[in-house]
C-alpha cells in the first residue's frame, strides 16, 4: 500500500510537518511553514519528501514496491 503523508522536517530549523504527497508527480520546492527556507532536493533525490520526508515520495514507493515504472525525473539513488 502506498503511503500518501510523510512528515517532512526543515532542514534550516527543525520544523516537522505532516504533508499530503502529490502521487502523480514529484514536489521539487517545498517553505518551511515556521522559518520560511526553501527546500529543494538533495543531489540524487527526486523531491523535497525524498530528502527530507519520513517516508518516501508515492512515485518511489511504487517502483520499490516493483507496482510502476519510476516517473520522477531525477530518480538517482534512492536507499
Amino acid at each position: 500500500m502506498i503511503e500518501r503523508r510523510s512528515t517532512i522536517t526543515c532542514a534550516e530549523c527543525g520544523h516537522a510537518a505532516t504533508e499530503t504527497m502529490p502521487t502523480d508527480a514529484c514536489q521539487y520546492i517545498y517553505d518551511c511553514g515556521r522559518c520560511g527556507a526553501r527546500m529543494k532536493p538533495k543531489a540524487g533525490d527526486c523531491c523535497v519528501f525524498c530528502s527530507y520526508g519520513s517516508v518516501a515520495c508515492p512515485p518511489i514507493q511504487e517502483e520499490r514496491a516493483g507496482l510502476a515504472a519510476i516517473s520522477c525525473s531525477r530518480a538517482g539513488s534512492h536507499g
